[in-house]
């Protein structure tokens, strides 16, 4: 079998690659037929051949995995392996069954390599914006300045500067000079992301409307798949479904020098989320290289989880907080072996960043402060309001950003024209940022700037400015800092670029956090910084135990975790009052991906009292979607060919065909494996052909049964709501097929789909 046929993976196309198929032994009587089908088959699922569960074609574009056909699947393999005896066979059971931590260090080592060079090029293409390094053009301010060199130690810190020179000392051609930099660099960095453009295809049916029961939702939309965190279509994939190319090689790429170029425009983002994306790139194509992953979407997942843990920790040096970060954010799916996994993940991920040593310092810890002092129990106060702060900027921010999406960017110039746009924003940030000698710096640095403490460290602006008589001028600063995070990190989130948020929610929430500490002179004012920061992110993204671990791991400062705690909680508690949900969420419904959040899913219907019974499709669809088969198991292909067609114009890509005998339910048919039978292994069968459904074959029969699911799950029509949800949402069901009370007819059947279409539905 050739190589490339045998590798079945994320993207594969349902006719031009192979991969996973169905069971082989029933049409090998057919010397023709077989030929054609074990070029589809992999041996993963040869072995499903005699079971009740069916065998599977290649996951297509946008639809959902099965996740218990992927378990049993796994089961036979690993039966298939560690049974068999003899010395190779146990050496190669043993390599089986370390293939994931394998696989798990191999994506943090390559993770680390391509964050450093992200990390490199960024710092020094983001300061030509300010000057240039006379002795080297690709070295930053900082390393030009410093002896802080990559891949050593930090000699000397010296703050002789003669190698660095400004573009100009004039305040107006410096500024004239800035704001060029910033428009190529924000061109180039959209122009780039532009080269992902994709088109995904509908998400429901285009017939009926989701109030009358039927299947209405998004068709046909574009995606850009390198731009924006990338979280929220991780996610999607994380919960089951397939999104064609966005974890591909030129994704990676793109995603990579797309952010460079991104962050250094100076735009209110950051690279952070991006990394994240990367990572799990990384994850998806090292999966590839083993075809325990590689034929199998549910083992695939588990590996991806485990990959997301890389991009946090080499982001911000918190190899446990992307461990946690995976787990509470992320992933859908997260075992304990998943756990343990995405735990060496991370730590190789760190090591090596640490050891490469982008920053020059030699620490992983990139904002190291050191206090000194500690907090007294009257600073509670400070802290809760910290955090009703930072809750009441996350639900504005949700809100507004949400709006932002729905209206401005809905007009035509700028929906046709996502580097226009880009070109607007980064205009609109420059003239804003540049006046004020903090928000001019990039957003890590003005973190770092920020966090500072002037007992320690005299040198800094900010310490000049805060030992002044007159600090007004250096309070308006503040201020002016805090909403302009603000306005800008609404109108910026969600542009056609490589771009996160959790950056530009640390910049406001260190500039408020600082403001409030130029009132309170009992401590130093850089911990109410630190702990806004933290405030200000969590109402945003709802982040909790992940977010109080990153703050510790960022700074160092295990001391402040009780503040951290204490703002985090009240700042999700009010954003939630505010909007229930966080900004990968909403970016979700934005982008409109079919994604189940069971929690959420459970409010839904919690709030009003439904059955099952409403998600039943109307009369006609039922009866397109419905093959009463004879009793000798026969079909006409004529009958199948126009059924097919019929799920073809429903364009939703996870529907099928239920299988009725004697008013019996015996079984379920999938569009892909349905148009592959008749078009692919039946394609020299005449049109009068009779078909095989049901029933063991005889030699000359025309034979499709192998793809027939004669164990799928049923629900009763006047089961509760929650029922539904609790089954999709925990089995990882593609659908589930409804009986009517007491007769047990068959009456519906509900595609995963069809459930998130209706809940949006609910939730509006």
């Amino acid at each position: 079998m050739p190589p490339d046929l045998e590798r079945a993976t994320e993207r594969t196309h349902l006719f031009h690659k192979g991969g996973i198929s169905r069971r082989p032994s029933a049409i090998q009587h057919d010397g023709d037929s077989h030929s054609i089908r074990s070029s589809h088959v992999s041996k993963a699922e040869q072995a499903l051949s005699g079971t009740a569960v069916g065998e599977r074609l290649p996951y297509n574009d946008y639809t959902t995995i099965d996740w218990l056909h992927d378990l049993v699947k796994d089961s036979f393999r690993y039966r298939a392996i560690h049974d068999r005896t003899g010395i190779r066979n146990a050496l190669y059971s043993a390599f089986d069954s370390a293939q994931g931590w394998i696989a798990s260090a191999v994506i943090g080592l390559l993770t680390a390599c391509v964050a450093f060079m992200v990390d490199i090029a960024e710092a020094t293409v983001s300061d030509w914006k300010i000057g240039y390094c006379s002795t080297s053009i690709f070295a930053n301010r900082e390393k030009c300045c410093t002896s802080k060199q990559p891949l050593g130690a930090v000699e000397n810190l010296g703050d002789d500067c003669r190698s660095w020179h400004t573009w100009s000392t004039d305040y107006t051609g410096a500024f004239a000079i800035y704001v060029g930099f910033a428009l190529a660099f924000g061109v180039i960095s959209s122009s780039i992301t532009m080269l992902t453009k994709s088109t995904l295809p509908t998400t429901a049916s285009k017939q009926d409307d989701v109030s009358k029961g039927g299947e209405q939702g998004i068709a046909g939309k574009k995606i850009y798949l390198a731009a924006g965190s990338g979280i929220p279509e991780i996610k999607t994939i994380l919960s089951g479904f397939v999104i064609p190319h966005f974890l591909d090689f030129k994704v990676l790429a793109v995603k990579a020098v797309g952010a460079v170029f991104a962050v250094a425009t100076g735009m209110c983002l950051g690279k952070e989320g991006p990394f994240v994306h990367i990572s799990t790139c990384v994850a998806y194509l090292v999966g590839c290289s083993f075809p325990k992953y590689r034929a199998n979407g549910r083992k695939m997942r588990e590996l991806l989880s485990a990959g997301c843990s890389a991009g946090l920790s080499v982001a911000f040096g918190a190899p446990i907080g992307g461990v946690l970060f995976s787990y509470e954010e992320i992933s859908t799916y997260f075992p304990r072996k998943v756990l343990w996994r995405a735990f060496l993940c991370s730590l190789v991920a760190a090591m090596t960043l640490r050891a490469l040593n982008p920053t020059g310092t030699g620490k992983l810890v990139l904002f190291e402060t050191n206090y000194g002092t500690s907090y007294q129990p009257v600073h509670y106060v400070i802290f809760v309001i910290l955090g009703i702060a930072g809750g009441l900027f996350g639900g504005v921010f949700c809100k507004a950003n949400f709006l932002w999406s729905k209206s401005f960017r809905q007009i035509p110039l700028i929906k046709n024209n996502p580097v226009f746009e880009v070109f607007l924003v980064v205009l609109a940030t420059a003239l804003l940022q540049y006046p004020n000698p903090i928000t001019r710096e990039p957003g890590d640095i003005i973190i770092k700037n920020l966090l500072v403490d002037c007992r320690s460290s005299k040198d800094s602006w900010v310490c000049q400015q805060e030992a002044s008589k007159d600090s007004s001028g250096y309070v308006g600063w503040l201020i002016y800092g805090t909403i302009v995070k603000l306005v800008l990190t609404i109108i910026t989130f969600g542009c056609k670029v490589p771009s996160g948020v959790i950056i530009p929610a640390l910049d406001a929430g260190a500039f408020f956090g600082r403001l409030i500490g130029q009132w309170v002179t009992t401590i130093s004012p850089g911990i109410f910084a630190m702990v806004g920061a933290a405030a200000f992110l969590a109402g945003v993204s709802r982040m909790t135990i992940s977010l109080c671990v990153i703050m510790f791991e960022l700074t160092g400062e295990l001391e402040y975790i009780v503040p951290h705690m204490i703002a985090i909680l009240v700042a999700k508690w009010v954003a939630d009052a505010l909007e229930r949900e966080g900004v990968y969420d909403l970016a979700q419904t934005v982008l409109g991906h079919p994604f189940l959040d069971l929690d959420h899913a459970l409010s839904i219907t919690q709030q009003d009292s439904q059955l099952v019974e409403v998600l039943i499709p109307p009369k006609q669809t039922m009866e397109e979607i419905t093959v009463d088969v004879p009793r000798d198991g026969l079909v006409s292909r004529v009958v199948l060919d126009r059924k097919l067609d019929m799920l073809k114009r429903r364009g939703l890509m996870d529907a099928g065909l239920v299988l009725i005998q004697d008013g019996m339910l015996q079984g379920y048919l999938a569009e892909g494996e349905l148009d592959f039978g008749l078009h692919t292994i039946g394609q020299a069968w005449e049109t009068t052909a009779r078909i095989r459904l049901l029933g063991h074959a005889d030699g000359d029969d025309k034979d499709l049964s192998m793809f027939v699911d004669r164990t799928p799950l049923t629900i009763c029509a006047t089961a509760p709501m929650e029922y539904a949800v609790e089954m999709f949402g925990k089995l990882g069901l593609r659908y589930l097929i409804v009986l009517e009370e007491g007769s047990s007819k068959m009456v519906g059947v509900i595609i995963k789909k069809r459930l998130v279409v209706w809940l949006e539905h609910m939730k509006h």
